[in-house]
């Protein structure tokens, strides 16, 4: 065997002893996209978590004589119709939206992988009433029940979290589900079962590792829509209530002076679509990463 043949060899041997989880972080970082939408989240997150150090003004302090200013040296993005700062406002409304979108995700998933990998590990009786149950929840739009259920609740950002983690399980459901049943057929499932491990327990340690991957990539790609759906429901009214800062309170607010101060819609617009956009980079990158066909 010559030197060359041997080096190749020994290189393809050491990926193949790579883990899954070393292998899936080096595919997700030669995909520029992803990267640079973790790296806007991360200063989102460190923007957020850092507010009271970061943000210049009191989000809340108001000020007569400085109603709509337009963006300045004293003022980077402007002043609101009450004088508050903008960027200020952004900077906080930035954990509003970031805490709204994880909480609420939290919420659906922590409900529907369980639930789907019961459905789809039991199947059945239990699979068919499950099945039906979350048809009739996807029946509706997903926003329009988002809204019936925040303003039943009442308006809060805890009780728009709450519908918007509800409204979002049955996709967790479905995908838990799915990827459940794909599992469940692999031959290390039928040798657990033959060993005679009880049904918790092959579905626990061998099933539910299997479908995080898919479940992962749902969920940064719910965190987007689940952002998206807490603006929504604060420009509504439903969300979080004023003087307290959001983007979607904020968006509420402009709708008034577009014409006249345009940037009170255009900086928390931003926000909101950087945000969601770098979730579906982040979510588009793990897709391919955490794939094992991918080369």
């Amino acid at each position: 065997m010559s030197a060359t043949t041997a080096n190749d060899a020994g290189a393809v041997m050491a990926k193949a002893m790579q883990s899954p989880a070393r292998l899936a972080v080096r595919r997700f970082f030669r995909r520029p996209a992803a990267v640079g939408g973790l790296v806007i989240i991360s200063l989102f997150i460190i923007v957020a978590l850092a507010a009271p150090w970061v943000a210049p003004f009191d989000p809340t302090q108001t000020s007569w004589t400085l109603i709509r200013k337009a963006p300045s040296w004293a003022h980077w993005m402007g002043t609101d119709e009450n004088g508050r700062d903008v960027l200020s406002r952004v900077i906080w409304g930035a954990r509003a939206s970031l805490l709204a979108g994880v909480i609420s995700v939290t919420i659906a998933s922590g409900v529907g992988v369980p639930v789907g990998l019961m459905a789809g590990f039991a199947g059945g009786k239990i699979d068919m009433i499950i099945g039906r149950l979350v048809d009739a929840m996807l029946a509706s739009p997903f926003l329009i029940l988002a809204i019936a259920l925040a303003a039943f609740l009442g308006p809060s950002l805890q009780n728009a979290m709450i519908a918007i983690g509800i409204t979002a399980t049955p996709i967790f459901v479905r995908v838990s589900r799915a990827a459940t049943m794909d599992a469940a057929t692999n031959d290390y499932v039928e040798a657990a079962r033959a060993l005679g491990n009880p049904p918790w327990r092959v579905a626990v340690r061998h099933v539910l590792p299997n479908i995080v991957p898919p479940v992962m990539v749902q969920a940064t790609l719910a965190i987007a829509g689940a952002i998206i759906a807490e603006a929504s429901l604060s420009f509504l009214g439903l969300g979080q209530q004023p003087p307290a800062p959001s983007w979607g309170s904020m968006l509420n607010s402009a709708q008034r002076f577009l014409t006249q101060a345009p940037w009170l819609a255009i900086f928390p617009g931003a926000a909101i679509f950087l945000a969601v956009f770098s979730f579906n980079l982040i979510g588009d990158g793990l897709r391919d990463a955490l794939d094992p066909r991918a080369k």
